[in-house]
């Protein structure tokens, strides 16, 4: 689960594993698998950003002595997002 901003201020915490696709247009509209759709102040670099700290704490969780090399791998994966949105190229 994942904490995020509705447009109103308000906090919701979201089911990562329901997203389907997140889009900016130019608000975060968060499309889940169920149908609804979600309208959020974050950034989808954001969405991700949280998506991947989530998905590493539940990893973590469940292999203990994995922790640190998969909080490393989190970590390399969030600065080489950034270094690629820095140079003007668009991530996958």
């Amino acid at each position: 689960m994942i904490d995020l901003t509705r447009l109103n201020g308000h906090r919701m915490v979201v089911n990562c594993d329901l997203i389907k696709f997140a889009e900016s247009s130019p608000d975060t509209t968060i499309s889940l698998v169920t149908g609804e759709k979600l309208i959020v102040l974050e950034s989808c670099d954001e969405l991700t950003e949280r998506i991947l700290i989530y998905r590493s704490k539940v990893l973590a969780r469940a292999w203990p002595e994995s922790a640190s090399a998969l909080n490393a791998r989190a970590a390399l994966t969030v600065m080489n997002e950034e270094r690629i949105t820095d140079n003007g190229q668009h991530g996958s």
